[in-house]
């Protein structure tokens, strides 16, 4: 539980700081109504012909694309999810001009759909997805309502989501830009994620601040290098910070 010491601290933060940059994982989409990987509801604890770690993968998408599909449909694409305080909040402060942005391993677009403009994903979005054929681009609602195996409409190639599987390196592009605005930042905040994904959770290592703040549900391996460690929900902590 969050105590009125640990949220002084952190309006004192924010209210210092000026390069601010968030890190941010499943658990800040889940009062979203999307369920992270890890929690005891996750997706890695459901039941499946195959693990959903295993579906998620490289070889399987190219293996079993059907199976492949019938996860990611069901389970990965939430059409009807809206950004929630959360989001909207680290989007207010990138528009005071007090954010460089969010730094995500979530690929639901609800950062951008709440305002953020600087959002750097390294896992990709469901937003986005490509003809492995001729590369043309299709939006989510393509893949959520084709039958089975979502194929381009103009030269027939499997259409593919634009998200990292597992197998897969991350966007040099997109992680040179993360790791350029965790070095940069003044402050970093860590939100809901338990930080055991790499390469990604090892961007942290990148930050050369003294402000580093993690407010998480449950332990990390980096707890106790948190100048401010919060275990609490967002919602218990957030809406009483001014901004």
């Amino acid at each position: 539980m969050v105590s009125q010491e640990q949220l002084d601290e952190l309006q004192k933060i924010i209210d210092e700081g000026q390069r601010i940059v968030f890190f941010t994982g499943a658990g800040v989409s889940t009062d979203s109504g999307i369920p992270d990987f890890r929690s005891q509801d996750g997706l890695y604890h459901q039941k499946y012909k195959y693990p959903p770690e295993t579906i998620v993968s490289h070889s399987f998408f190219y293996n079993h694309p059907e199976e492949f599909y019938r996860f990611y449909k069901d389970k990965m694409l939430n059409p009807g999810a809206k950004p929630n305080y959360t989001h909207k909040f680290m989007a207010k402060l990138e528009e005071m001009g007090k954010s460089l942005g969010v730094v995500t391993q979530n690929i639901d677009g609800l950062h951008q759909a709440a305002g953020s403009r600087h959002v750097y994903e390294l896992h990709g979005s469901t937003a986005r997805n490509y003809c492995l054929r001729c590369g043309r681009k299709f939006d989510a609602d393509y893949v959520l309502h084709s039958e089975g195996v979502p194929h381009c409409d103009k030269c027939g190639g499997v259409v593919r989501p634009d998200v990292v599987l597992y197998e897969e390196g991350l966007n040099q592009d997109v992680l040179l830009g993360a790791v350029n605005a965790i070095e940069q930042a003044d402050v970093l905040i860590v939100l809901g994620t338990s930080l055991v994904v790499y390469p990604a959770a090892g961007l942290i290592r990148y930050y050369r601040g003294h402000q580093l703040v993690l407010i998480n549900r449950s332990v990390t391996p980096y707890d106790s290098d948190a100048d401010l460690l919060i275990q609490d929900s967002f919602m218990n902590v957030l809406p009483k910070i001014k901004i």
